[in-house]
């Protein structure tokens, strides 16, 4: 970029990921259209209490095994076990 134009791959990958935004919201857009009338067709549902308790343990449990997973993939990367493996694949 010595005289200031954008090269001409950086250009085109611009307006394919430009075209890709655009197909996965409407992707978006479409599933909320459908899922919304599908919501409204079928009414309210009625749930005892112990699914509801279910549920937000099943939401609870996610929360605590994917932060676990975090904090995993955040200490291996700060002690430098990661260092190994990845000096192997630019060697």
């Amino acid at each position: 970029m010595a005289n200031g134009r954008p090269r001409p791959h950086i250009k085109s990958m611009r307006i394919v990921m430009t075209f890709v935004v655009i197909a996965l919201m409407g992707l978006l857009a479409a599933s909320l259209f459908y899922a919304y009338g599908i919501w409204t067709a079928l009414g309210a549902a009625d749930l005892p209490g112990w699914m509801y308790a279910a549920m937000a343990g099943g939401v609870i449990f996610s929360f605590i095994v994917g932060g676990g997973l975090m904090v995993l993939v955040f200490y291996s990367s700060r002690a430098g076990y990661d260092d190994e493996a990845s000096r192997n694949n630019f060697e």
